[in-house]
């Protein structure tokens, strides 16, 4: 893989990790599904995968901010296998603002794979854990 190429599946790997993070703050749920395969999945701590855009659907509904938040999404690592086909690890604090301002709720670990298909980069599968 040329440097080049590896240069742009990283960027494309970033974005969608960027978007994700931008829209569920946001409680857009309809743009976090669409950044997954259809088949897509997601792992948390405690309970049963999700997979597929009905699941997720659901499930980010229900965790639509009911009051301002923050993912921080940082330390990301990308590592291409091939031209359609990556990895990346990312550390992430989530911060929620209260009345007294902002504070940290909790700081977790993301374990991503993505696909390109038909040209835009997706989430195959993520794995949130979290750190005590």
């Amino acid at each position: 893989m040329s440097e080049s190429t590896q240069a742009w599946v990283v960027a494309g790997v970033r974005a969608v990790i960027g978007a994700h993070t931008q829209a569920q703050d946001a409680g857009r749920t309809d743009d976090i599904v669409a950044l997954y395969t259809p088949d897509g999945v997601l792992e948390l701590p405690g309970t049963d995968p999700l997979q597929g855009h009905d699941a997720l659907r659901a499930a980010f509904k229900e965790w639509a901010p009911a009051k301002p938040q923050l993912h921080l999404v940082t330390n990301t690592v990308v590592t291409p296998s091939g031209e359609d086909e990556a990895t990346a690890t990312s550390d992430v604090a989530f911060l929620q603002r209260g009345e007294t301002g902002w504070a940290v709720q909790v700081v977790g670990h993301y374990d991503d794979s993505l696909r390109r298909v038909d040209g835009t980069w997706l989430l195959t599968r993520r794995k949130t854990t979290y750190q005590v």
